[in-house]
């Protein structure tokens, strides 16, 4: 009776842990990167938003406005859903440019420089 020894070989063992020792470094760095994407992508609409606060006036949208316009810009997988959310802070910016006074903007929503 041949008693060759049925478990694994240690060549076997041995390219399984290099698998996984790659597999782990491979997990790490693309994990790594998905965080660095979305810090970027998190920084396009906060980019967008300075843009467009160049166009304030003393009257201007408040900071719950501008909130919104940043997760919409995060948010958005397109060129149209972009457009959307930038044409509505204009919007609320027009608004409140409108607005003549102190106590005018802020009872109107917006706020005061």
């Amino acid at each position: 009776m041949d008693k060759r020894g049925q478990g694994l070989s240690l060549t076997t063992i041995i390219v399984a842990a290099i698998a996984l020792i790659v597999l782990v470094v491979l997990v790490m760095i693309f994990t790594g990167r998905i965080g660095i994407f979305q810090e970027e992508v998190g920084d396009i609409g906060q980019a967008e938003l300075v843009k467009l606060q160049i166009s304030y006036g003393d009257c201007h949208p408040s900071t719950t406005v501008e909130s919104t316009f940043t997760v919409d810009m995060d948010r958005a997988t397109s060129e149209v859903e972009k457009e959307d959310a930038r044409n509505i802070l204009k919007t609320e910016s027009r608004r409140c440019k409108s607005l003549a006074d102190a106590d005018t903007c802020n009872a109107g929503g917006c706020s005061w420089k």
